[in-house]
């Protein structure tokens, strides 16, 4: 016997014009950023000390309970100077998508000789400092619980502080590009530390 049934014609190919598809790609770049920074964030958390509980006081003569030294093995601080090895590699990656998909296409401005930049910030230790505490801030005062008014107090007490010792001519990036045609890159030395000169 014959198959009788019809089958249903291919689906014509959808075509979306290409100036959506730089959007689409634009849109599931930050998308990817936003994903690491949650990924990161999520690590941190991970690796932080469980919050101390409220304690029972203990009977009189018992002896305390020794420190968990595992607390002690984890990050003191989450500040990006105070880690090491692969924390330090990680934060620094999720602050480069960071830097790169949401802090310079908004903020980079033009280059110029009162304004120099660096396309290898992430050498530069004072701007890696200062980018990553901006970020922070940025982390706590976009989220929902900072309120309404908290992107405008990132903006005013973070953003324009940082820009301006970011960008100064005198800044970490003094060496550096000056004009967007002709980049460059040198970290400045900085003074030796002096050990054991007594007054």
């Amino acid at each position: 016997m014959s198959d009788t049934s019809t089958t249903a014609p291919d689906p014509e190919p959808f075509r979306l014009p290409d100036g959506d598809l730089d959007d689409l790609a634009s849109t599931l770049a930050k998308t990817m950023a936003e994903v690491r920074q949650h990924g990161v964030i999520l690590d941190r958390l991970g690796s932080e000390p469980a919050p101390a509980s409220a304690e029972l006081p203990l009977p009189d003569g018992a002896p305390a309970a020794p420190a968990d030294s595992a607390q002690e093995d984890g990050p003191a601080s989450a500040f990006i100077l105070a880690l090491g090895g692969e924390a330090y590699a990680i934060e620094i990656a999720a602050l480069s998508d960071w830097v790169n998909y949401l802090f310079l296409p908004v903020y980079g401005r033009e280059i110029s000789t009162s304004r120099p930049w660096c396309e290898q910030w992430y050498e530069h230790p004072e701007a890696v400092a200062r980018l990553h505490a901006l970020w922070l801030a940025w982390q706590q005062l976009t989220d929902a619980e900072a309120g309404l008014s908290g992107p405008s107090t990132w903006h005013r007490d973070h953003l324009d502080q940082a820009l301006v010792h970011l960008r100064a001519p005198d800044g970490p990036f003094a060496a550096c590009t000056t004009s967007a045609t002709r980049p460059n890159h040198r970290v400045l030395a900085t003074p030796a530390p002096q050990f054991g000169l007594v007054a």
